[in-house]
């Protein structure tokens, strides 16, 4: 199994989660987050913003489905024809154990 963390702009989530949901993968937690990247914040005008929001989407997945929701997150989460600064991360750890709180059964 593994854990997908995507890091997203706001404006993309629905548009990533209605995806997902097309394409099997109802299974996501999503939360608020706040960062910055590369680019280390954004100057409009005389503001400067050092911690960009964002959102962060967690999905546990089987290994023959990991390269599958990657590919669907970074279609539907890029800006513009070639990307943006900004538009994101995605990281993809390893899980060695999972359990269902409600059956307490462990998860493979």
């Amino acid at each position: 199994m593994y854990l997908i963390r995507a890091i997203i702009r706001p404006e993309k989530t629905n548009v990533v989660l209605e995806e997902l949901m097309s394409a099997g993968f109802p299974a996501v937690t999503k939360m608020d987050v706040f960062g910055r990247g590369k680019q280390k914040g954004v100057k409009i005008g005389n503001i400067y913003y050092d911690e960009i929001p964002k959102e962060m989407l967690l999905i546990v997945c089987k290994e023959e489905d990991k390269d599958d929701l990657v590919k669907i997150i970074m279609k539907y989460a890029r800006t513009g024809e070639n990307g943006n600064f900004g538009d994101g991360r995605i990281f993809v750890s390893p899980v060695e154990e999972a359990y269902t709180v409600s059956t307490k059964k462990k998860e493979l």
